[in-house]
């Protein structure tokens, strides 16, 4: 079960870190019981000059991994306006053909817009897409289609844009799927969690005068990593959480026409 579709990303955010903080707190309370602070703090020098190199490798995959999701967050922002835009040229092109076939298209296009509108996004959290919107598109290509071998002339002409409006349609919808269906490489996920771990493992042994500031220190480095980490997984899910790119631009379309 998907927890993003199930819980609200906001407190389900606030709650796994919360967690990560509680964890990384306890653990520094039973290093602080099993290891003597003036233990500790003999290998308080070292200890920092490996976390600082951690911190750095650490620093470096966040960069790479927040700007590649960063990146598909936007990408996906693009998508959806290029599709709905796709959508009313067909319909806006359909307008100076004969009635029967322009009726075919415009209602071809209110229906797709309108289930990827009700249906789709709701499953796209899921990371799900309406079987009846991908039937939608064909039948709307093969209408374009069928007119375009039927016709003659101008009238040829518009099916022919259509067509090639059809095709980039075709292509916007592709990679919003993709979107719904891929995240960041696994192997990045695995350094992020690892070196995330291995930081704040590090901290546990680290010497202070104060084991309530010791404490206070590692509370707040989990609650920065697990941050940081949650808003990766949150950006890397265009589609799937309460942050998500929402369909905008399809309800415009669908006013514009009176869909």
């Amino acid at each position: 079960m998907d927890l993003f579709s199930q819980v609200p990303t906001a407190a389900l955010g606030v709650l796994i870190i919360l967690l990560a903080v509680l964890c990384a707190v306890a653990g520094a309370n039973f290093v602080q019981r099993r290891v003597p602070a003036e233990q500790r703090k003999s290998r308080t020098t070292g200890l920092q000059q490996i976390s600082a190199g951690l911190g750095a490798m650490f620093s470096v995959i966040v960069g790479f991994s927040a700007f590649l999701v960063l990146n598909k967050y936007h990408a996906a922002q693009l998508t959806v306006q290029s599709e709905a835009g796709d959508l009313e040229e067909i319909y806006r092109l359909s307008e100076p053909l004969p009635e029967h076939e322009q009726q075919l298209i415009q209602n071809s296009v209110v229906s797709y817009a309108r289930v990827v509108v009700d249906e789709e996004w709701p499953l796209m959290r899921q990371g799900r897409w309406s079987p009846r919107a991908d039937d939608l598109a064909d039948e709307l290509r093969r209408t374009i289609q069928d007119g375009y071998k039927t016709s003659t002339g101008a009238e040829q002409q518009f099916f022919g844009e259509e067509l090639d409006v059809m095709d980039d349609l075709d292509e916007d919808r592709e990679a919003r799927l993709i979107d719904v269906r891929t995240g960041l490489p696994s192997i990045l996920w695995v350094a992020l969690v690892v070196l995330g771990i291995s930081i704040i493992g590090l901290a546990y042994l680290i010497g202070m005068e104060s084991d309530q500031l010791h404490l206070l220190t590692v509370g707040v480095l989990a609650m920065g990593i697990s941050l940081v980490l949650f808003a990766i997984l949150v950006l890397d899910r265009p589609f799937g959480t309460d942050f998500s790119v929402g369909p905008q631009p399809f309800e415009l379309v669908l006013r514009e026409i009176g869909g």
